[in-house]
């Protein structure tokens, strides 16, 4: 994706027109849907999807614009930014992403007809240590899910890093700037001295109070045929004949990359937690096309994480790397079990068995 237009660009233009765009859609998105929507929907097939498509974008807008409002407003409060770090003000930012997660999900839930279930192991409750949080990547909108959860029912205050490209959408990228996560630039764009995944994390861990989660997704990006190829390839190239052939009889997810997941563990308090959260139901849901088609979604995603004390994990590296490749096989394992319907990703060495 295109890099994201330096910070001062980002607030002074792009902010200010997403706020003009809902200003100009107040009275006009309900109309807009209805008659385009009408229309479109009569010529294309599907359930109503243009409607629910262009209600929905509509409404990320005025959701967009909202929350830049109540930052600008948390900002002028805080000293116009001098009182930025001062507990309270944290605290204002964390509601501030609870509610407005909370809002998106209820509309998300009423117009793609979708139902978020959770099953977590050992207890409901996290206990007041930090939390490592290890999630699989698939589908868009799970981090966004992950990230609701935590806030809404463990009332945990998310640290996520994430890639910079998502700073092209100005509520995500001023309120995660101000609370304990990080964008990151892919090493094609990093400048000399600009941090990397490692360092942020790193640091972000150091950090982690206990009513804190650091959000990671060990594979890095969706799973697709050649990605889980290529995984499976760098196995066998480093000698790992064993684990590659064991990544094979996982069609559901890729081998994790454990580089994030060690420097956390490094950094982190020794006291600390780690959840490892599996979840199915967006799997289908990888491209535009893929969206279109599934509108409206009904869809069940259902969630389900094991608890595991830093304490009780191997202490070396390599132990720790193998712990995190069998715990991805359990979540391929969990999912088998809850979705034995779904198409798996296979390579094509798999298809040639």
């Amino acid at each position: 994706m295109i890099a994201p237009p330096p910070r001062w660009v980002r607030r002074v233009v792009l902010a200010p027109l997403v706020v003009l765009l809902a200003v100009l859609l107040v009275p006009t998105s309900i109309m807009l849907a209805l008659v385009v929507g009408a229309a479109l929907t009569w010529l294309l097939p599907g359930r109503l999807r243009v409607l629910r498509l262009l209600w929905m974008l509509s409404f990320y807008v005025l959701w967009d614009a909202a929350a830049l409002v109540v930052l600008f407003a948390l900002w002028v409060a805080s000293g116009f930014g001098l009182a930025m770090h001062r507990p309270w003000v944290q605290r204002a930012h964390v509601t501030v992403a609870r509610w407005a997660l909370a809002v998106l999900f209820w509309q998300v839930r009423w117009t793609l007809r979708l139902r978020i279930e959770i099953e977590v192991d050992a207890g409901a409750r996290l206990p007041d240590v930090p939390v490592l949080v290890l999630s699989r990547h698939a589908g868009p909108g799970d981090s966004f899910i992950l990230v609701d959860v935590l806030l809404g029912r463990a009332r945990r205050a998310p640290a996520i890093v994430l890639k910079d490209t998502l700073q092209w959408d100005p509520a995500i990228d001023v309120l995660l700037g101000r609370l304990p996560a990080a964008f990151v630039t892919p090493l094609a764009r990093r400048r000399p001295g600009q941090p990397g995944a490692a360092e942020t994390i790193t640091r972000i861990s150091a950090d982690l109070g206990p009513d804190d989660a650091l959000v990671l997704f060990p594979e890095g990006g969706n799973v697709t045929p050649r990605r889980r190829e290529q995984r499976i390839a760098a196995l066998r190239a480093r000698g790992k004949d064993v684990l590659a052939d064991r990544a094979e009889r996982m069609p559901h997810v890729m081998v994790p990359h454990a580089g994030g997941f060690l420097s956390a563990l490094d950094a982190v308090s020794p006291d600390a937690v780690v959840l490892v959260v599996a979840h199915t139901g967006l799997d289908r849901l990888v491209t535009v096309k893929d969206i279109w088609r599934e509108l409206p979604m009904d869809k069940e995603i259902v969630l389900g994480g094991t608890l595991t004390r830093v304490a009780d994990l191997p202490a070396d590296v390599e132990g720790r790397e193998l712990w995190l490749f069998e715990q991805w096989e359990r979540v391929d394992a969990w999912i088998s079990e809850r979705d034995v319907d779904r198409p798996v990703v296979r390579t094509r060495r798999d298809r040639s068995r």
